[in-house]
């Protein structure tokens, strides 16, 4: 797990942790088989991956769909946003994750 997260991680994780959002709990760093996603919340079965420059990279895209797919396989739900809708729309963000909730049931806050 790293010690140091991203700034962009560090912003998300200050509005999912401590069951902030809607109750539901995230956590952060989790593993997934072979692979760690940023965020999972065991309750939607929802990864949620924040996207930094690492991830536009030549050969970075075929990557990471090739490892969403696998960590999909686990019947998890895959949510991708980038830094900058972090720094830019969190509350966009933000409500992209509220909807993945209103589909799943997280107990009340």
């Amino acid at each position: 797990m790293r010690n140091n997260m991203p700034q962009a991680e560090q912003i998300l994780w200050s509005y999912l942790r401590c069951k902030q959002l809607e109750g539901c709990k995230f956590r952060r760093q989790y593993g997934v088989g072979k692979y760690v996603v940023d965020f999972y919340c065991p309750k939607l079965k929802l990864a949620i991956e924040v996207d930094g420059d690492s991830h536009f990279y030549p050969g970075a895209q075929e990557y990471d769909q090739k490892r969403q797919k696998y960590i999909e396989s686990f019947g998890i739900r895959f949510l991708r946003c980038t830094n900058t809708d972090v720094y830019e729309n969190i509350d966009g963000v933000l409500e992209e994750i509220l909807r993945f909730i209103e589909t799943t049931s997280c107990p009340p806050p």
